[in-house]
């Protein structure tokens, strides 16, 4: 199937399958604007209302070259308007609630017990609007004996037991190099408000959705929280795998490959391949008993080829190889440009660079990189207006700041 194909019955006056749906946000850094990142991305009108200064996304590197602008806004916050008001000041508190009172969702990953103290908490938002659904993001959660801790990606990833897994077997606990925590728990805000939707859409019924950060890690590890409540110990693999072998990360003449295989019927062919028929019939547990030397077969076989040589012969007998590549090599991919997924945009100070784009692919309703991130306060005039605010009203709200 071609692109073309899959797409043939696109509609072209719909944002997304969410369009028609509007999303507030009051979030910072990463795990809430990716929450509300995705919705927007899904064709959901979403609103990031910042404080009038910008959050601190605004400001953290890598930079886009010779620009004031980072990779880590531009990349989450596109797709949104932009609002900024002072939350904490009785004037910017009402014009959110007017704006809150449009809204379908509303998302936020400050600690637990900040915006109530703004009066901003559930209690207050439903005032404004009774069947709003109001996503929570934080470290802890908003109820446990640790909810008023602090609580940000790595520590999640070191407290859930994630980092102790992650590295070298002899190697110290590392975590992940993305905020892997931020993001899963950002996917789940997303997931966890369109649940609620179609549970207000079926009952009338708004509800407030509570993501942790370390509870979400917790789910997506494989079972392995469990296992360490049975006491199943559980070691440190590196760049192998408790359950295939050979698999792992091998060195050739130019570069590394990650190569492996899981079935029996995988290993007679690369067997073959390796000029020793007479270890064709290993099961996977003889391989796994004799690990070391059949992971020596496959590390000598690599290190004699080109990363392009061992892809293409794994390639010929259907078994996985890939060039372990850099994310600057990754975006020179054939591949990758022909799934769309950098989109050439022009940002707010005219250069124009390629974001990630949304990653599911739906046939009916396509999704897209529709716009840049905004500048800070760049709809000010447009949003407040609508609320019904007057020129004279938006022209205090700037003087109060």
């Amino acid at each position: 199937m071609n692109n073309n194909d899959f797409f043939a019955n696109a509609r072209s006056d719909l944002d997304g399958p969410l369009h028609g749906v509007k999303v507030v946000e009051a979030t910072t850094t990463w795990a809430g604007p990716m929450a509300a990142c995705v919705l927007a991305d899904f064709g959901a009108d979403a609103v990031k209302v910042e404080l009038p200064g910008g959050e601190v996304a605004r400001r953290m590197p890598p930079m886009v070259p010779d620009s004031s602008l980072t990779v880590a806004h531009e990349t989450v916050n596109r797709n949104k308007r932009n609002l900024t008001l002072d939350l904490r000041q009785p004037a910017g508190r009402e014009a959110f609630l007017k704006l809150i009172a449009t809204a379908d969702i509303f998302i936020e990953n400050f600690r637990p017990g900040v915006l109530s103290d703004w009066g901003l908490g559930y209690d207050d938002l439903t005032k404004a609007k009774p069947d709003l659904i109001y996503v929570s993001i934080s470290g802890f959660g908003q109820f446990g004996t640790l909810s008023a801790r602090a609580g940000y990606d790595p520590l999640a990833q070191a407290y859930c037991g994630w980092a102790s897994l992650n590295g070298e077997p002899e190697g110290e606990p590392t975590k992940a190099p993305t905020w892997l925590g931020d993001d899963v728990a950002g996917l789940h805000g997303a997931l966890g408000a369109m649940a609620a939707l179609r549970h207000r859409d079926q009952t009338g019924e708004g509800q407030h959705v509570d993501v942790a950060l370390v509870d979400c890690l917790m789910f997506q590890s494989n079972g392995n929280p469990t296992a360490g409540a049975l006491g199943v110990p559980l070691e440190r693999w590196g760049n192998q795998f408790n359950l295939a072998a050979p698999s792992n990360s091998y060195a050739c003449s130019d570069g590394r490959v990650y190569a492996g295989v899981l079935l029996d019927s995988h290993w007679r062919r690369l067997a073959e391949r390796l000029g020793r028929a007479d270890l064709a019939a290993l099961t996977t547990l003889d391989r796994l008993q004799r690990r070391d030397e059949v992971d020596g077969l496959l590390a000598d076989y690599c290190a004699a080829r080109t990363t392009a040589e061992v892809v293409a012969e794994f390639g010929e007998l259907g078994l996985p190889a890939t060039r372990i590549n850099t994310y600057a090599e990754l975006a020179k991919e054939e591949h990758v440009a022909s799934r769309s997924m950098l989109t050439e945009t022009e940002l707010a100070d005219g250069r124009s660079v390629p974001l990630t784009s949304p990653p599911l692919k739906f046939s009916r309703t396509p999704t897209r990189v529709r716009t840049r991130a905004a500048r800070l306060g760049e709809h000010n005039e447009q949003i407040l207006s609508s609320l019904g605010l007057t020129p004279d009203e938006i022209g205090a709200l700037a003087e109060d700041g």
